[in-house]
């Protein structure tokens, strides 16, 4: 085991099993994810068409099975007291859409702040760390705090993450839907045909997508679905394109020059950000060149002078 020759063999093996794992890994998850946006939009039309024939037959489905979780918030009417308008908001922008969800945000911001306190005062009496009993109390009540206001955190960077993958991707779903549309296919057809097009590069883009084509199908007010998008994304961006969308339909504007002037003003943003990011990288760069190819090149450099001296002595 301590053989040179083994030991070079063992880490090239297991660096090139590495390398190959990685190149392997995107292409799967790429496809795994395809094929479960397609499950997601089959079921999808599935429900709606099941849907809408209930509302024809005049039948009205409601489920009456509640999980005793479920059962005790909306009991003590908790939902009402811990969650408001702009955090169910923020569910629906962090993609977190289905019933229990609001349930489980709220037995979150009640669990968590308990279970943080106690570890907190765990910590603080016992005999692992030694805390001064003046600086206890206010140990577990930062505790308190943490656990409190934990479960909004993690939702806030659940919206910001899900926001900037769908920004990065809509630029060039503007031009496929614009292309789209220019070929003669009407407005459900092209945003179908995106989210088609656009599920392995930004399967949150392609979700949001699918969801306003299926609202394009079934409401009766067109512009009801574009403020839908526009506010379950919360993006300046898309909220200026539905913007412009409802517009041209409102005031038969020709579809095409609107998402030609959407999808240009889009592409100069984007322009914009990146010699943004581009001018503050020299910025940016400094503290590391300081701190780590500096010395590296004062070394590589002085070393030759270093190594004569001590030879001469």
């Amino acid at each position: 085991m301590t053989d040179p020759a083994t030991l070079i063999f063992a880490a090239s093996t297991v660096a090139v099993f590495a390398l190959l794992l990685g190149v392997a890994l995107p292409y799967a998850d790429r496809a795994q994810m395809r094929r479960r946006l397609r499950g997601v939009a089959l079921r999808r039309r599935e429900l709606r068409a099941a849907r809408l024939d209930d509302r024809r037959r005049g039948l009205i489905r409601r489920d009456e099975s509640h999980n005793l979780l479920r059962a005790w918030v909306e009991r003590l009417k908790l939902r009402d007291l811990l969650l408001d308008d702009a955090q169910r908001l923020r569910l629906a922008q962090a993609g977190w859409r289905r019933p229990e969800a609001a349930t489980l945000f709220v037995a979150a911001r009640l669990v968590a702040p308990v279970a943080f306190a106690a570890a907190a005062a765990a910590l603080a009496y016992g005999d692992v760390y030694r805390i001064p009993p003046g600086l206890r109390p206010a140990f577990v009540f930062g505790g308190l705090l943490a656990g409190f206001y934990l479960p909004g955190v993690l939702l806030l960077n659940a919206v910001q993450r899900r926001q900037a993958a769908f920004a990065r991707a809509f630029p060039d779903a503007l031009d496929l839907l614009l292309i789209c549309v220019e070929s003669g296919l009407s407005m459900e057809a092209a945003m179908s045909r995106v989210a088609q097009e656009t599920a392995g590069a930004s399967p949150v883009l392609a979700e949001e997508i699918e969801l306003t084509t299926a609202e394009l199908a079934y409401l009766p007010d067109r512009r009801q679905a574009l403020e839908n998008l526009a506010r379950r994304v919360g993006l300046p961006t898309v909220r200026a394109v539905c913007g412009t969308l409802i517009q041209a339909e409102r005031y038969g504007t020709p579809l095409t020059a609107a998402l030609r002037t959407a999808a240009q003003e889009n592409r100069d943003a984007r322009m914009a950000a990146a010699e943004k990011k581009a001018g503050a990288l020299p910025a940016k760069l400094t503290v590391p060149m300081v701190l780590f190819f500096l010395p590296v090149l004062f070394i590589v450099i002085l070393r030759p002078a270093i190594v004569q001296l001590t030879v001469g002595r």
